[in-house]
């Protein structure tokens, strides 16, 4: 593997995903992005976005950017997560109405916001043998690269997650097309790799989540972590693995938030360099966690929450790193956002002044530990990219 953070102590960066501007209101629209990249209002639009959105990071003081997931269309509580990628790969037809499943589970009902937000997503039908199509993973990724010097990390779903978001009519089971998943998203991650990202994070492993069903075994933890690797072999880049509690709408799933207790050891075995973890919806509960369990991994801790519009004071940040480093020596700490911030939920305004509270937050620790300070340009990010600070 290789080591962008290597030589960073309290390295910090964004989940990935953040706020659109209002005036982008283009969308691919099951479109390959290279294909859109001709149609001159979007590519406008598009590259504005990005260039924004990457701005506001680096005014921030963040170590290391992304781009926004600005491929992501508009769509309801963020459903291009799962379907980007859906909506790009063949043997899938039509969808099927499976969201009063997920509903009865978590006890909706209509009246609820997440009731609404779920009946927007419709699992796509598997009608045939599942194939790769136009991710342009390393397009995008070059795209947003070009705009800065920082190093740009690309977020992407990851195959066992996406089976959740398809309903099965070709294969034998559900273990047979996660791996066709993982097959396809591992040919696409090394393309990303060899076209030069030296970061690339895959999203939110199913463990922690599977984990909390009664139904769930060792056996399945076990297949979901060979899964989970097996799109990872021969990627030559600085892994990371990106776990949360659920972000739709920049609601919560779980209103008391779970621990990552059972899943933990199954996930210190995927073959990562830096897994992140929710750390700020619980002031890190599950921090005494690390003290159980041998890794030299880096461990990502969340310290703002994207579920809530109350920007942290970054003595409250600065607290919940002090707090990690009892368990995780600060060598091995990367300081992060519990999930995204593009999720339909928050404003570009509170987003960049969350990033800008982690810096400082970060900036505190540092000062203690004698390391130097990362610059915040604390100005409206509006005005940044104007050229007004």
């Amino acid at each position: 593997m290789l080591t962008v953070t290597r030589d960073l102590t309290l390295p910090t960066a964004i989940t990935g995903s953040y706020p659109r501007p209002l005036w982008y209101d283009a969308n691919l629209g099951g479109r390959s992005f290279k294909t859109a990249l001709g149609d001159s209002l979007f590519r406008e639009q598009y590259l504005d976005a990005v260039t924004a959105v990457i701005n506001a990071q680096e005014a921030a003081g963040l170590d290391i950017v992304t781009d926004g997931d600005s491929r992501f269309d508009l769509a309801v509580g963020g459903k291009s997560w799962f379907f980007y990628p859906i909506e790009r790969m063949g043997g899938i037809t039509g969808h099927r109405d499976t969201s009063r499943l997920w509903m009865q589970r978590h006890g909706l009902r209509p009246g609820k916001i997440l009731w609404e937000v779920q009946e927007a997503y419709q699992p796509g039908v598997v009608t045939g043998k599942l194939t790769r199509g136009p991710l342009e993973y390393a397009a995008l990724w070059k795209t947003a690269q070009r705009l800065t010097d920082k190093p740009v990390k690309f977020g992407a779903i990851a195959g066992p997650t996406l089976a959740g978001m398809l309903w099965n009519e070709f294969y034998p089971d559900d273990r047979a097309m996660i791996l066709d998943l993982c097959d396809i998203m591992n040919a696409e991650l090394k393309e990303l790799a060899a076209a030069g990202c030296r970061l690339i994070q895959v999203e939110e492993p199913p463990h922690h989540m599977r984990a909390q069903q009664p139904d769930c075994t060792d056996d399945d933890l076990a297949f979901l972590t060979e899964a989970f690797n097996r799109q990872l072999a021969g990627v030559e880049a600085e892994i990371w693995v990106h776990t949360c509690w659920g972000n739709p709408n920049q609601q919560r799933v779980h209103w008391e938030v779970p621990s990552y207790a059972r899943a933990l050891p199954y996930l210190l075995q995927l073959n990562a360099d830096v897994i992140t973890f929710e750390c700020a919806s619980s002031f890190g509960k599950d921090l005494p966690l690390f003290a159980q369990h041998q890794t030299d991994k880096k461990i990502g801790i969340g310290v703002v929450n994207h579920c809530n519009t109350v920007v942290e004071p970054a003595e409250h940040v600065a607290a919940l790193i002090r707090k990690a480093m009892d368990y995780i020596p600060p060598e091995r700490l990367v300081v992060t956002t519990d999930c995204g911030f593009g999720r339909e939920g928050l404003s570009r305004r509170i987003a960049y002044y969350k990033c800008v509270a982690l810096v400082e937050g970060t900036n505190l620790v540092r000062r203690d530990l004698g390391l130097p300070e990362a610059r915040v340009r604390a100005a409206d990010p509006a005005l940044a990219f104007a050229g007004g600070a």
